[in-house]
């Protein structure tokens, strides 16, 4: 959140520099445009909320206890919504915010002071999830996925107030497509694992922000986007390694257990510098 409040800062106190006066065009915001943003991506925090679902059957149904030989729940210990940095449910790192940038291109029409508009826009937020779970052997088990790249297409509508007609004032919203990469790590050295490979999500994007023409072609702004992706293929699977039959993870005779995280949702907040030329 720092990064977002030092971005605004520093959008606000631009836009209100007198340097940003200039002659007026009857629709500023007309025509084809291309450029750039760059920003802040902020996760919300996972909490407690986030966990890994097993299937011990192996038969596609999530939400099976793992036991031991004993018929105790062999992860009592627990989960967390990060990364593990020990084989006990402590130290769990936070997911962290990270930078984001963009490229984009675009057209806008006036209609009036009413401005519609289509955007396309391709790159990358440099932000990683993680989840972990915990069993008693003890060993740690830890699913993180990132983004390789993020694709979206965007309508706006905005308003440009009178007399200057040189500021735009929009909403814009539209679908998105991410390409996410998968990892795990565990530090349990007994049982194979197999993670399944990158996959598509599909999702939206959805905010507002704020555009000052700087004379007749350029112009820069401040932008919010809220970008969601549903990301529920990723699996793991676990098999015998060197472990006996005994092995929790192998107790339910199907050969194995699987993986998948409890949360779906790949989700994050943006705060965006922008910057384009209109042709």
């Amino acid at each position: 959140m720092i990064k977002a409040f030092l971005l605004t800062t520093a959008v606000t106190a631009a836009l209100s520099s007198p340097a940003f006066s200039q002659e007026t065009d009857e629709n500023p915001f007309d025509g084809i445009y291309v450029g750039g943003s760059v920003g802040a991506a902020v996760q919300p925090n996972d909490g407690g909320n986030s966990s890994i679902l097993f299937d011990r059957d192996l038969n596609g149904s999530f939400g099976d206890t793992v036991i031991t030989s004993g018929s105790a729940n062999a992860f009592s210990t627990g989960f967390c919504g990060g990364a593990a940095t020990s084989s006990a449910n402590e130290n769990c790192t936070n997911d962290k915010d990270a930078v984001e940038y963009y490229s984009r291109i675009g057209a806008d029409t006036h209609m009036g002071p009413v401005v519609i508009g289509v955007m396309g826009e391709f790159g990358r937020p440099e932000i990683n999830d993680s989840v972990s779970a915990f069993s008693t052997t003890p060993a740690s088990y830890t699913m993180t996925r990132k983004l390789d790249y993020t694709a979206s297409i965007r309508g706006r509508i905005g308003f440009t107030p009178t007399p200057m007609r040189t500021t735009l004032f929009y909403a814009t919203g539209g679908a998105m497509y991410g390409k996410v990469k998968s990892s795990f790590s565990t530090s349990n050295t007994a049982n194979s694992f197999t993670l399944n490979g990158d996959k598509d999500a599909w999702g939206y994007s959805g905010g507002g922000g704020v555009e000052q023409k700087i004379g007749k072609n350029f112009s820069v702004g401040l932008e919010y986007i809220y970008s969601e992706l549903k990301d529920d293929k990723g699996r793991v699977r676990v098999g015998a390694g060197t472990a006996p039959a005994t092995n929790p993870f192998l107790l339910a005779g199907a050969g194995g257990t699987d993986f998948k995280r409890s949360d779906d949702k790949f989700r994050w907040h943006s705060m965006r510098l922008t910057a384009a030329f209109r042709f």
